[in-house]
């Protein structure tokens, strides 16, 4: 009667074991556990970004395998968000080159607001590389919300002018990029 009750006792423990696993598919998919447990910390109860788009993002590049700081990960996040930048702005340039998304005359004025945006954001990037790099987090948190701040007035313009945004994808990631980014550096102890 007792190895009846140790059998089941093991059955139980394992299938425990199984519902605690698929609790977490991140993990269970291959997700690395660095990147998924600062994600959960940081932005599972932000508002500002989601845990999936911080997990994506960070899991984007093969540096954060490596990771053993909030700090490293906020550096990533900075090259990303430059990656971002270039591309939106690159993208931007082609559609006004190109008769301005539409040729609508707001549409253009919008992308050329939003163009000045990107620009702007490219310029500052490196210092903000730089200052992260440094500690000097005050420094890069007050260019990263201004970048934010600006990515949000570039979107809302389109809405203002009442024509679609053909950048609604690229300026949500620019804003969750910029976004991800102080919420690392202000975690980071």
């Amino acid at each position: 009667m007792a190895s009846s009750n140790n059998g089941v006792s093991a059955l139980f423990l394992f299938a425990v074991l199984l519902i605690a696993v698929s609790q977490q598919p991140q993990l269970a998919t291959g997700i690395n556990s660095s990147v998924y447990g600062a994600c959960k910390t940081i932005a599972g109860g932000s508002g500002l970004i989601g845990v999936t788009f911080c997990i994506d993002a960070l899991s984007s590049d093969n540096r954060s395998s490596n990771v053993g700081s909030y700090k490293e990960f906020a550096v990533i996040a900075v090259d990303l968000l430059t990656a971002n930048a270039t591309s939106t702005k690159s993208e931007i340039d082609g559609m006004l080159r190109n008769g301005g998304g539409g040729g609508a005359g707001a549409t253009t004025r919008c992308l050329q607001s939003c163009q000045a945006v990107y620009g702007g954001i490219l310029q500052g990037q490196a210092a903000v590389g730089a200052a992260v790099k440094g500690g000097r987090f005050q420094e890069a948190i007050s260019s990263l919300e201004k970048s934010a701040r600006a990515v949000k007035e570039c979107q809302d313009g389109f809405g203002k002018s009442n024509v679609t945004s053909p950048l609604s994808v690229e300026n949500d990631d620019a804003f969750q990029l910029a976004e991800l980014i102080v919420l690392l550096i202000r975690d980071e102890p």
